[in-house]
């Protein structure tokens, strides 16, 4: 016989605690995609629909306000029609028979009249995308003013540029930081494009709309965008129970924000190690086991749901293929994906705040690491300029020669340029220093930041 848990252990934090999504607990994208938030959104949509048929003389007013009165998340029992959902495959059937009796018999027929249960499940879902977004819109807006301060303050720090993980040529971190903003730009942009086309769902049955006319509406075509101004969704074209475009952009928009995010983090986790330490977390979190770290936990997160975001992206892309008129399946394989997708993109918009706004930056480990090479880092720049005076093959063998013996006596490549005769006349103090070798930074710096 089992022995009865006590203490802390026989209390559980439900469902939307997030002990394993550090990422988004505790974050307002985890309260806007949690059970309550979509019982309201469902509830909302059942309530909208009735209030739009009254408005076009389909149902009594006082049936709408009452409908409207009813629909209050608080009043259901979000784990009792979670385990009644599995009779039907989706929690709208019995909430409708809770709905039905809330209102009362005099209003009872008006719940859910002429709708069928995806009619719902998708016009919550996007309530519950667009309540949602809003929120991520809003930390991605501070994140880029953040950006745009570290681009401006240091539009002309020189720092190594890094390609394929080695010291390439100089850059600037303003470079960086306005390319970072770019990114969360394009993201902002893509995800308002979504926010704004998010469309309300109604088609009955089989998305003809026959109900409605079965119910006394001369013109059901008229419904739809009845329905989607209570609910401040756009008026779909057709229902589009099978025409999941929606959920693809949404889809689409969501892991671009991550993967967006996601460079950032990766960024900051390479320039923050220690051996490198040129940009460090504001707050960097503990360790259970070493007292002297201090963990770039806030990319750490944000890397971690860019990795995930991309394979819950390609799940609702695969409901594309949805068969018939309304499928089995495809629909209901959207909801847990769309909410980790959208608990994920809100969590790291979240982090990403706190990463941008706390970000340390370190110019003189920047400046410092520019001579690691020994001047190397500006061999680009020696090359053109010696061409020539010495030719193209010439130029090269020397600056190869002497690079490698730069390496070897660890001596700055300025020093075995000018022992060379046929170089004495050049400025070789400003040829190589790395800080006059960054070529158009600051004005794509400047020019990154004018956008808005």
């Amino acid at each position: 016989m089992t022995a009865e848990p006590s203490g802390p252990a026989a209390s559980p934090a439900g469902p939307d605690a997030g002990l394993l999504g550090p990422g988004w607990a505790g974050s307002p994208a985890a309260t806007a995609t949690g059970d309550r938030a979509w019982l309201q959104a469902l509830l909302d949509a059942e309530a909208a629909l009735t209030r739009a048929q009254a408005a076009l003389d389909l149902a009594p007013a006082r049936a709408a306000a009452a409908v409207t009165a009813a629909a209050d998340a608080d009043r259901f029992d979000v784990r009792s029609l979670a385990e009644r959902a599995r009779g039907g495959g989706n929690p709208v059937i019995p909430l409708i028979a809770d709905l039905t009796a809330a209102v009362g018999e005099e209003h009872g027929p008006y719940v859910h009249r002429g709708a069928t249960s995806q009619d719902i499940m998708d016009t919550a879902a996007m309530l519950v995308a667009a309540r949602t977004l809003d929120l991520v819109l809003a930390d991605l807006a501070r994140v880029a003013a953040a950006l745009a301060r570290l681009a401006a303050a240091h539009r002309d720090s020189a720092m190594p540029g890094r390609t394929l993980t080695q010291h390439a040529v100089p850059t600037t971190f303003g470079l960086k930081a306005a390319g970072w903003r770019s990114l969360v730009l394009d993201a902002r942009d893509r995800l308002t494009a979504v926010r704004n086309a998010l469309p309300a769902q109604l088609g009955g049955a089989a998305g003809t709309l026959a109900a409605f006319s079965a119910y006394g509406a001369s013109d059901p075509t008229a419904l739809p965008a009845a329905y989607a101004r209570e609910l401040g969704l756009r008026a779909p074209a057709l229902p589009w129970h099978t025409l999941r475009t929606p959920l693809a952009d949404l889809a689409g928009a969501l892991a671009l924000t991550a993967g967006a995010l996601g460079k950032i983090a990766a960024d900051v986790l390479t320039l923050s190690r220690t051996e490198i330490a040129e940009v460090a977390e504001g707050g960097g979190g503990g360790s259970s086991a070493m007292p002297h770290k201090a963990n770039p936990v806030r990319s750490t997160l944000i890397a971690a749901a860019a990795r995930r975001a991309p394979l819950l992206a390609a799940t609702l892309f695969g409901t594309l293929t949805a068969q018939d008129e309304r499928p089995a399946g495809a629909w209901h394989a959207e909801w847990e994906p769309l909410r980790d997708l959208l608990r994920l993109t809100g969590g790291a918009a979240r982090d990403a705040v706190e990463l941008t706004e706390g970000l340390r930056v370190r110019p003189d480990l920047m400046r410092e690491h520019l001579g690691f090479t020994h001047g190397s880092i500006v061999s680009e720049r020696l090359s053109a300029e010696l061409t020539p005076l010495l030719g193209r093959a010439r130029a090269d063998e020397l600056l190869s020669r002497l690079a490698g013996r730069a390496r070897a006596e660890h001596r700055p490549l300025s020093e075995l340029l000018a022992e060379e005769p046929a170089l004495k006349e050049l400025d070789l103090a400003e040829l190589t220093d790395p800080s006059r070798y960054t070529g158009s930074a600051g004005a794509l710096t400047d020019r990154a930041l004018e956008r808005r």
